[in-house]
C-alpha cells in the first residue's frame, strides 16, 4: 500500500521517535501534496537551537511554498529540550499560552499541520513531558522513524506510548534516508506490520 497524504486528517501531528529522523522532511512531503487542494498552515509550538523567528523559518525551508503559511511559536537558543533551553535562559515554558496557540483554528479552509521538537517524551516544563501536554488536545497523528538498526524497537515504544493515551495513529513512516536503511526500512516494515495496528509504510 502506497503512503498517500492525501487520506491523512486535519489537523495532524507530525511526530518523531527522537530527534533528527526526519520529521520536517515528512511534514514538507505532506503539506506539498495538501497545497495541490487549498492553503496550508504548517505550525511548529517550540523550536530550539535557533536565535530568531527568520533562523526558525530558514531552519524548515523544504516546508515553504505557494499556499503553506510557516508559524512558529516559543523559540530558545540553546539545542537542548525545551524544559532544559527554558530554564537556562529563564523563560520557563508557559504550557497553557503554548496550548492556545498551538491549537487555535488556521485560516478559514486552511489544513491545519503540526511538529513538535524531538522525540514524545521530550520534558517541556516541571513534571511535564510533551505526550502529557498533547494528549488532550486529541489530534491524530503520523509517527516517523528511521528504516535500520533500533527501529524496532524505538517505533513499538513509541507507538505504545501513544496508543496507551488513546491517541489516533493514522500511520507509522520509516524514513530510510535519514540513516541510509533501504534495505532493512522493508524488513523492518514487515515486522512492525505484524505488531500494529495502522499502516506502516517505507518513504520513498
Amino acid at each position: 500500500m502506497t503512503f498517500d497524504p492525501l487520506a491523512l486528517p486535519s489537523p495532524l501531528w507530525v511526530l518523531g521517535t527522537g530527534t533528527g529522523v526526519g520529521k520536517t522532511h515528512v511534514a514538507a512531503r505532506i503539506a506539498r501534496a495538501w497545497s495541490a487542494l487549498g492553503p496550508v498552515t504548517y505550525r511548529k509550538p517550540i523550536q530550539t537551537g535557533v536565535e530568531t523567528a527568520e533562523d526558525a523559518e530558514a531552519d524548515a525551508p523544504a516546508v515553504a511554498g505557494p499556499g503553506i503559511t510557516v508559524e512558529t511559536g516559543l523559540l530558545f537558543r540553546a539545542p537542548l529540550s525545551p524544559l532544559a533551553a527554558g530554564e537556562k535562559e529563564g523563560r520557563p515554558v508557559d504550557l497553557e499560552a503554548l496550548a492556545a496557540w498551538t491549537t487555535r483554528p488556521p485560516a478559514p479552509g486552511a489544513r491545519l499541520l503540526l511538529e513538535p521538537a524531538g522525540g514524545v517524551m521530550v520534558p517541556l516544563a516541571p513534571g511535564r513531558h510533551w505526550l502529557s501536554w498533547a494528549t488532550d488536545f486529541r489530534i491524530p497523528c503520523v509517527l516517523v522513524a528511521p528504516g535500520g538498526l533500533g527501529t524496532l524497537n524505538h517505533a513499538l515504544l513509541t507507538s505504545e506510548a501513544l496508543m496507551l493515551r488513546g491517541w489516533t495513529v493514522a500511520a507509522l513512516l520509516l524514513n530510510p534516508g535519514v540513516d541510509g536503511s533501504f534495505e532493512a526500512a522493508v524488513d523492518n516494515a514487515a515486522i512492525l506490520a505484524r505488531w500494529l495496528p495502522f499502516p506502516v509504510h517505507v518513504l520513498d
